[in-house]
């Protein structure tokens, strides 16, 4: 019975919440807009910090670590899940993984595939 009412309280407490799913998907169209203008300085802005500094190898910056990578085309937002603080954009070519800092949702790993039971495989992350 206890976890009956649990269940019921999270429910309408989700129901009455509206979930911001537009900020994250901007902010991973963004990206993908910066990578494919070749604005690579603009995309290292607009990942997280511990994601743009674990990127670079030693004598590299951010840019030309991501100028590096092969990322897909990016395109149009097929789906966007957020979960409190998280959220998982799928683009058309792309699956991007995003955190809401107090300055807004930034790109924790980009590039992700998915590998059936396993965790995405990315080509960047955190």
């Amino acid at each position: 019975m206890r976890m009956a009412f649990v269940v019921l309280m999270l429910t309408l407490t989700t129901v009455g919440c509206a979930v911001d799913t537009a900020s994250p998907a901007r902010a991973a169209e963004r990206f993908h807009a910066a990578l494919a203008a070749h604005q690579e300085e603009a995309a290292c802005a607009m990942l997280a910090r511990k994601t743009a500094d674990k990127l670079p190898d030693p004598g590299q910056s951010c840019a030309d670590a991501l100028r590096e990578l092969r990322f897909g085309p990016g395109g149009q937002v097929t789906s966007v899940a957020v979960w409190g603080e998280d959220a998982q954009v799928r683009l058309a070519g792309d699956t991007l993984f995003l955190h809401r800092f107090t300055d807004g949702w930034r790109i924790r790993a980009a590039g992700c595939e998915p590998m059936g039971d396993l965790p995405y495989d990315c080509e960047v992350d955190d």
